[in-house]
């Protein structure tokens, strides 16, 4: 699963970082949610859950965007009134995918763990060209 901050504003600092996974713990134990990676960038997040067949992956994310950004917005109280301008702290935006025959558990896995890895922008950007053989 990957969701976006609002406005993909870069507020996914160590702190917020810290407060997310403490949440992500006690919806864990809530919701009967098996939490295996969780992988943080700038602007957005990525995680690797499981749970029950009958727990719809649309409702495993809408609980843990729900509960993280109300803790995110308990926590560091002025960051909604001046970063969001007073709105919610995830984007509407979202992707959910799934493991099966074509992915590899390992492989997403690997991914979401290496979205922590600072990359320069220019570092990206040179990626990006060479797959258009620029």
């Amino acid at each position: 699963m990957v969701t976006a901050v609002k406005y993909r504003k870069a507020l996914l600092n160590n702190e917020a970082e810290e407060c997310i996974k403490e949440t992500m713990k006690g919806i864990s134990d809530r919701y009967e949610i098996v939490i295996d990676e969780i992988g943080f960038d700038k602007n957005h997040i990525h995680i690797f859950c499981g749970a029950h067949p009958s727990m719809a992956p649309m409702t495993i994310l809408n609980i843990i965007k729900s509960i993280t950004a109300r803790r995110i917005f308990e926590t560091f109280p002025t960051l909604k009134r001046k970063e969001l301008w007073g709105g919610a702290f995830w984007s509407v935006g979202k992707y959910i995918g799934t493991v099966g025959e074509a992915t590899n558990e390992k492989v997403v896995k690997r991914y979401i763990r290496n979205q922590s890895i600072d990359k320069s922008e220019s570092e990206n950007r040179i990626k990006q060209l060479k797959l258009f053989k620029i």
